[in-house]
């Protein structure tokens, strides 16, 4: 084999090693950060105005992305309860559903968080502790002034698990933007 040979299966060695290690880092990020039904949380955060970022943080948190999760009485992407499900439903009129269908759980997820990020005037946060903790434990914390300033928003959430799920999404909304940007389809 001639020098020029040797060195020529070098440097494509180089750039194969390159290509290999972008898309196994590629490969990596999407299963750290999966994005499945992009087209619906898409289509639902769109209809809701929504971030589909900040959507894909809410289901990463609550189902890593499995349709069939359930953990308590919530089940789905977005792990809606009946009662959740049943109040979406009534609100947008639709009779006949199945809330552990993808595409219906995502409807009513987005729906719902458009609800509570309304109720509480924009403040997303606070409306991620309502989503987890629930719309009464939030009330109790925003006239608690260990936890609330002004009661609008809350500087201290008591629930361990409440806290962590606000931050957790937040971090997980934060790395889709970063990874995805515009690109979610």
């Amino acid at each position: 084999m001639s020098k020029l040979f040797k060195v020529l299966l070098a440097l494509l060695a180089i750039v194969l090693a390159i290509i290999g290690a972008r898309a196994g880092y590629e490969t990596a990020t999407q299963v750290k950060y999966p994005v499945a039904y992009a087209d619906l949380i898409v289509k639902y955060s769109g209809e809701n105005n929504l971030d589909p970022f900040l959507v894909m943080g809410v289901i990463k948190q609550e189902s890593n992305f499995v349709p069939e999760a359930h953990s308590g009485f919530a089940g789905g992407l977005m792990q809606l309860t009946e009662e959740t499900a049943e109040w979406n439903a009534n609100q947008l009129g639709i009779d006949d559903y199945d809330y552990m269908d993808p595409e219906t759980n995502i409807k009513f997820g987005c729906h719902y968080m458009r609800y509570l990020i309304d109720k509480y005037d924009g403040n997303i946060d606070t409306a991620l502790a309502a989503y987890n903790g629930g719309m009464g434990n939030v009330a109790v914390w925003l006239n608690d002034p260990d936890c609330s300033d002004d009661g609008e928003t809350l500087k201290y959430i008591p629930f361990g698990e409440t806290r962590h799920y606000v931050s957790r999404v937040n971090e997980y909304w934060d790395e889709y933007k970063e990874k995805y940007g515009q690109n979610v389809n």
